[in-house]
């Protein structure tokens, strides 16, 4: 009943490490946004979202496939998983599919965390890392940023022998930034052999630098690497929830013994087959991409802003104190991330918009500065 005071409370039969948790917090709906606060036309560039939208092969895809909700979705994802071992030229038995990168990550760190093992990550970097370690009751050994980028060498130097994952984004997310070819083939040759290198990739189509790494040429049958993609981002299949792993063949093995039996659903898995044939879409997306990243770089200099260039598709801005510019640039319908969660108290996060998503955030942002 309401109002009676529990016997147990949950967070004394749970892990410390779980209890002590700050949750995720998501964004309002947009739809919520206008109602409270009574605006209209509310621009989110808060979730490094494909303001695109998805493609339209994969639309009509999902539409074909409605009449078959009916039916469990296939369990092994059998065509997909074929046509992303085709794409990548490895055998389907090294593709693993995902309800998003998400539950790729936690299910690595279930497999290969416990308590009294540690995982190294680097400071500000994607949140769920040091989530997924601290639900496997695991250790996160967290590493000092260097100029904003993550500082390979210094992580290899915090590896000792009960680290069992270390966890890369690249390019990183909130930062934008990416380790170059040469840090990467030193940290590689310093990893031993019983650490898991998790390889985050969820923003490589973006990357215009030709030094980036593409993890997936590192693949050489022994080390245990884990290279992480999403359909999230580029293809703009956000909210289907769909990822995938390239590793070796027993990594990919002992996570189908531990994900659920149909965690990928039917129009997850159709949308994604037609997606990848939509060559015209991804264009456009990288097109609009570094127009918009062009524009914002500008308009941030004018305005006096230090900003972290990007090789993503956000950018990582000081504004002198993050929380108070999201909640003034919220009142002016624009919806940004305060970057508080992940220890940059100063910073939002902006997700790169269309041309007029862009503007507007443009004129809120300078309305805001010039009214503080």
């Amino acid at each position: 009943m309401e109002g009676r005071k529990p016997l147990v409370k949950a967070e004394e039969l749970v892990l410390p490490s779980v209890a002590a948790l700050a949750p995720y917090e998501p964004g309002k709906p947009v739809e919520e946004v206008e109602r409270e606060l009574g605006i209209k036309n509310v621009v989110k560039l808060a979730s490094n979202e494909n303001p695109v939208g998805p493609s339209p092969l994969a639309i009509k895809a999902i539409q074909n496939a409605l009449h078959e909700l009916n039916r469990y979705p296939d369990g092994d994802s059998y065509y997909l998983r074929q046509r992303l071992a085709q794409h990548h030229n490895v055998s389907p038995q090294r593709i693993f599919l995902g309800d998003g990168s998400c539950e790729i990550l936690n299910l690595l760190a279930q497999l290969f965390l416990r308590p009294g093992l540690n995982a190294v990550i680097s400071a500000h970097s994607f949140v769920i890392y040091s989530l997924a370690i601290a639900a496997a009751g695991a250790q996160a050994k967290v590493v000092p940023l260097r100029n904003f980028t993550l500082d390979l060498d210094a992580m290899a130097d915090a590896i000792d022998e009960s680290t069992r994952l270390v966890f890369l984004g690249n390019p990183n997310n909130p930062t934008g930034t990416i380790y170059k070819r040469d840090a990467w083939e030193r940290f590689l040759a310093r990893v031993p052999p019983r650490t898991v290198i998790v390889a985050d990739e969820a923003y490589f189509e973006f990357v215009r630098d030709p030094d980036y790494p593409d993890s997936l040429r590192y693949h050489d049958g022994e080390r245990l690497l884990v290279t992480l993609r999403t359909f999230s981002k580029i293809f703009g299949l956000a909210g289907l929830r769909i990822g995938y792993a390239v590793a070796r063949e027993d990594i990919v093995g002992m996570l189908n013994h531990i994900r659920q039996p149909f965690n990928v659903s039917t129009l997850a898995q159709v949308a994604v087959l037609a997606a990848m044939d939509d060559h015209e879409h991804v264009r456009k997306t990288l097109e609009v991409n570094a127009r918009g990243v062009a524009y914002l770089e500008r308009e941030f200099r004018r305005l006096g802003l230090d900003f972290v260039p990007t090789q993503a598709n956000f950018f990582l801005v000081d504004v002198g104190d993050g929380r108070a510019v999201f909640e003034k640039l919220l009142r002016l319908g624009v919806i940004v991330r305060p970057m508080n969660s992940y220890g940059l108290p100063r910073h939002v996060r902006i997700s790169v918009g269309l041309e007029e998503e862009n503007h507007r955030l443009i004129e809120a942002l300078e309305t805001v500065l010039k009214a503080s």
